[in-house]
This record gives C-alpha cells, sequence and structure tokens, in this order.
C-alpha cells in the first residue's frame, strides 16, 4: 500500500510534476549556470512571506534532499514590524510547506515610517543591513533572495526609461559590508506568471505586499512601486505582440555587444568607444586588466 503524502509532499510533487520545466527546471540551471551554491555553503534563506520567497524556499528544501554535494541551510524570516495578519500568514504557510523557519525581530517600520524623505530606500537598506548580520551571527556564508527573471528584465527597463543607463541585477553578488558573505539569486531564471500559476493550482495563498506605509497602496500588489508597475505593464504589452519579449530581454542581458555601444561605465567611471577606437588598428572593444578584474 503506497504511503498516503503530507500536503507539503502533494505541493512538493507538483514542483517536481506538472511544474518542472516552469520552475524545477529554470532553477536547478541558475544554480549550475551561475554556481551559486558550493560544498560547505551554509545558506540563509531570506522568506519575506510574499511567493517568491516561499517557492524558493521549497525549491532550496527540495534541491538539498537530493543533491550529493553537502551544504546547510536555514530558513531565515525577518519580521520587520509586520501586523498581526501578516505574521501569522508566514507562519501558516511555512507550516504548510514544512519549511523550519527562524524568525528575528526588528523595529524597522517604525524606523522607517517615521521618516518624510525616501522612507522605502531606508527600509530597504535597513533589511538588507538586519539580513546580513543575523545571517553572519548564524554562521552563513551567503544569503538567498527570491528575485526572479522578471525582476531582472524590469530592473533593465526601468534603468534605461528613468535612469539613463543599462544595468540590472547579477545572480550573485559578494556584500562590500560584510567581509566573507556573497548574495545569491536562485530564482534568476524562473518566471513570475510561473510562479503565480504554481501558487493557484495548489491553492496557496501569500502575503503581497507587508509594508505598513503602503500597505494599503493599490500599487502594493501589482508591482510594488510606480516605476516598477510601468516597466511590468510596458513588457506585458509587448508581450501581447510578441510572446518572446520576455525571454528575448532576459537574453539580451547575457549577450552584451559592447562593440556597438558608443560608452560603458566600469570601474567608477565612465569610459568612451574612443579610448579603444584610437588605440586598436581594428577599432573593435577590448577591455582593459582593471575592468576584467
Amino acid at each position: 500500500m503506497a504511503k498516503e503524502l503530507t500536503l507539503a509532499e502533494e505541493i512538493g510533487r507538483t514542483i517536481f510534476t506538472r511544474f518542472r520545466k516552469e520552475l524545477w527546471s529554470p532553477f536547478v540551471n541558475a544554480i549550475h549556470q551561475y554556481e551559486l551554491i558550493q560544498r560547505g555553503d551554509h545558506i540563509a534563506v531570506c522568506i519575506s512571506g510574499g511567493k517568491d520567497s516561499m517557492l524558493m524556499a521549497k525549491l532550496m528544501q527540495m534541491y538539498q534532499g537530493i543533491h550529493e554535494i553537502p551544504f546547510e541551510v536555514t530558513y531565515l524570516v525577518m519580521d520587520p514590524g509586520y501586523n498581526e495578519f501578516n505574521r501569522k500568514k508566514i507562519e501558516e504557510n511555512a507550516k504548510t510547506l514544512d519549511i523550519p523557519i527562524t524568525i528575528f525581530e526588528t523595529n524597522i517600520f517604525a524606523v522607517a515610517n517615521n521618516q518624510t524623505r525616501n522612507p522605502c530606500y531606508l527600509c530597504a537598506r535597513m533589511r538588507r543591513g538586519h539580513l546580513y548580520n543575523a545571517a553572519k551571527n548564524l554562521g552563513c556564508n551567503k544569503i538567498a533572495l527570491g528575485h526572479h527573471l522578471n525582476d531582472a528584465i524590469e530592473t533593465v527597463v526601468m534603468a534605461m526609461l528613468n535612469s539613463s543607463k543599462l544595468e540590472t541585477i547579477i545572480p550573485k553578488a559578494r556584500s562590500e559590508n560584510f567581509e566573507g558573505m556573497e548574495l545569491i539569486r536562485p530564482l534568476y531564471r524562473v518566471k513570475e506568471d510561473n510562479i503565480i500559476r504554481w501558487c493557484q493550482y495548489n491553492g496557496l495563498e501569500f502575503i503581497q505586499c507587508a509594508c505598513r506605509f503602503t500597505e494599503n497602496a493599490a500599487a502594493c500588489g501589482s508591482g510594488g512601486g510606480s516605476k516598477r508597475k510601468e516597466a511590468k505593464e510596458l513588457i506585458r504589452a509587448l508581450k501581447e505582440k510578441n510572446p518572446e519579449v520576455e525571454d528575448n530581454i532576459f537574453r539580451s542581458l547575457h549577450a552584451v555587444q559592447m562593440e556597438t555601444f558608443p560608452g560603458y561605465k566600469a570601474d567608477g567611471g565612465l569610459h568612451s568607444f574612443t579610448e579603444d577606437y584610437n588605440t586598436n588598428p581594428t577599432g573593435k572593444f577590448t577591455r582593459n586588466k582593471s575592468s576584467e578584474e
């Protein structure tokens, strides 16, 4: 007689079966392609309570269970001052998914919401600092955040249209303020629409915007801010005419043709194509030693 599966096991099975192509494969591919996990890592999987971080936690749990290279995971939840409903929802969803969370308290919302200028910027900086510090105190050498493919392509669109530059988030980065700590993004190749479909298929509901400053704002559950919402809507509109637009933007992040750009920024300074054009007989772009490092 077959063993009856728990609810968490049934939900996990859908990742391997129904959503293997949409969730499991791009998750594993990102780990391998970007070399996100190494032997002996202790990773703080940071859970905000939203759909992205909760799925990431479940994927990491499943990956750890079958991976041959040993690594340790702590499922870390920072409470920045959630209201009672959101705190309870996070705890209930973690129980449903069988994720053993470690919660620590902060007063981030209280501090940020008293600021009249740039409270969201302050909140984001404080969140990141508290997460790194808590992870380091737990003996972790990496923190994992739930940014996905759409976060990456929306960021490059926002930067181009609003900040006059081409930049985006990358799959991993070393911390400048916490020596020996590294940030990784295991969902980097996973599309947001597929995360939503997985949630709907399993009847899962996660918190959306838990911020006390904006929790009543209409934009909160649809992009997290006006500029990102605009980028999301623009990409969605383009996708109606070209279903490949998300993939095309994402692939372009991995195939930047530097020879065709009149300028670029590296090593803290702006550079012109003329630097190479005037010194290289072929006129082609060549990266100098410092920019390679």
